[in-house]
């Protein structure tokens, strides 16, 4: 993709990766997870008619090219307790958003940080921080740590609470049907 973001005139450019019907394939056999055995790419490659070492091969391009973040377990923060989920969000000033953000995301208790557009004169925020806790004033007394982080440079912000999951899951691509 060449050109500019015109939401986020500041966001690098970058071409897409090319994802061929092999790995988009790869991509839907995992995205509800891996195989819990001892040896799930093996597992995986019988299921693609694949050689294990290809779908490997195959996983370490997508992720080096940025298709695939990353690969690692995701807990379920709700059966572990953690049921206040406030999203937080900040009216910062914008020349330094890309910069607080990425100090924000690296708090352990951030699990998303992203950069959004104003929506001025009624939504004054441009940076937004998950923070997950087992109870409100647990997430109330993260948030103050991100206040703490920002300084003078916040300029206000409040806290979202989910009041109920809708939907938890990731990007999922269609089925896809790999032929030999």
């Amino acid at each position: 993709m060449n050109g500019s973001n015109s939401q986020f005139p500041d966001a690098p450019v970058v071409d897409a990766p090319i994802v061929d019907a092999i790995d988009r394939a790869i991509i839907v056999a995992t995205q509800e997870g891996l195989p819990l055995v001892a040896r799930p790419y093996h597992v995986l490659a019988e299921q693609l008619q694949l050689s294990a070492e290809e779908v490997m091969q195959r996983l370490r391009r997508m992720q080096d090219s940025g298709v695939i973040r990353r690969i690692g377990v995701v807990p379920n923060h709700y059966a572990l307790g953690y049921r206040a989920n406030g999203m937080s969000v900040w009216n910062v000033p914008d020349e330094q958003v890309d910069r607080l953000g990425e100090q924000v995301g690296k708090f352990d208790f951030v699990s998303h940080c992203y950069r959004r557009p104003r929506c001025l004169p009624q939504w004054p925020y441009n940076l937004f921080a998950m923070v997950h806790g087992k109870s409100r004033d647990e997430v109330e007394a993260k948030v103050e740590k991100i206040a703490g982080l920002l300084g003078e440079y916040a300029l206000g912000h409040d806290i979202l609470y989910s009041t109920r999951i809708l939907k938890k899951t990731g990007l999922r691509l269609a089925g896809s049907s790999l032929k030999k």
